[in-house]
């Protein structure tokens, strides 16, 4: 039994490096602080009445010392932190897409080729995998301790978190913020697949590392509310320009506002433009698009993000 979870990811490794020699300069500043003021206060220590306490007047070189080396093992930890921390937040453009609906009480997981699942998130072995995740209802926390991953899930908004699974087998997933009386039992399970099983169970054959519930791609369901929803009206997909901005390569690319400002088309960008129009305006655009809050589901409005992705 080991006193950390098992390694399952290829960013576990580099989370437990940074953990471990946090760690390991603490203990050592405990026992060199402990063994030291022991020692100071046996030797120094007042032996009769009458003693009278030495003037100390300091030492400028030891002040220099203590404050020099910690401020340096500071800025180390703190280099290299941000350096697991920054690929940590910068998902491969490889990777696959896939995403989690957090609710009271369970998650639900939505492919690239239409599967849905619940409490069951299917991945492919050193593929690396980006999580779009969103809440229904209250504040959530996605938490998978073998693959060191965390990150809260919001109501209203996008979060994201990636990883990419480098061991075969299936793994715990718990909700790691208290959301109400079910919150202890909301655990789900990630299964980690071989590529060959992963590529049949990609297909709907059932095997018996399971198999998901098939439904229509987010990205043709977004082309079809593309169409039913009356975007097309508005909104090229081949580059023109009608009454708003083209949907064709907007996504990942920085936009200039009405108000001077800037915005990156991202997907909480897209979703606020869906439910509140009016909020960034593009420039050279009028404030005319009518809200759909209320209209679109949230499955919806991730739909057509999804669809709007394709168009590169």
């Amino acid at each position: 039994m080991t006193w950390i979870p098992e390694v399952a990811s290829s960013l576990a490794s580099k989370v437990d490096g940074v953990l471990l020699l946090i760690t390991l300069m603490s203990l050592v500043f405990f026992v060199l602080i402990t063994v030291v003021l022991v020692y100071f206060a046996i030797k120094y220590r007042r032996r009769s009445e009458d003693e009278e306490t030495p003037y100390i007047t300091g030492s400028e070189p030891l002040e220099i010392i203590w404050t020099v080396v910690p401020s340096i093992l500071l800025i180390v930890i703190f280099i290299y932190g941000y350096v697991v921390y920054k690929e940590m937040r910068t998902p491969p453009k490889d990777a696959i897409d896939i995403g989690v609906q957090a609710k009271q009480w369970l998650w639900t997981f939505d492919y690239y080729n239409g599967k849905k699942t619940i409490n069951e998130l299917y991945v492919q072995q050193n593929r690396p995998v980006r999580l779009v995740m969103q809440s229904d209802d209250v504040l959530h926390d996605l938490f998978i301790p073998a693959f060191r991953m965390k990150q809260d899930v919001l109501p209203g908004r996008y979060v994201q978190e990636w990883f990419t699974p480098t061991k075969i087998g299936t793994f715990d997933i718990f909700c790691a913020e208290y959301c109400g009386t079910g919150h202890s039992a909301m655990l789900a399970k990630i299964v980690v697949l071989s590529p060959e099983a992963y590529e049949i169970w990609d297909k709907g054959v059932k095997t018996a590392e399971g198999a998901g519930v098939a439904s229509l791609p987010p990205a043709e369901l977004g082309e079809k509310l593309y169409k039913e929803k009356g975007c097309n009206a508005c909104h090229s997909v081949d580059g023109t320009k009608i009454v708003g901005p083209s949907f064709k390569g907007i996504y990942g690319h920085t936009v200039e506002l009405e108000n001077g400002s800037t915005a990156e088309v991202d997907e909480n960008y897209i979703r606020e433009s869906i439910l509140e129009p009016q909020a960034k305006v593009v420039k050279g655009f009028q404030p005319v698009m009518p809200s759909f809050k209320g209209i679109l589901s949230d499955e919806e409005i991730t739909s057509l993000i999804a669809y709007i992705k394709t168009l590169k």
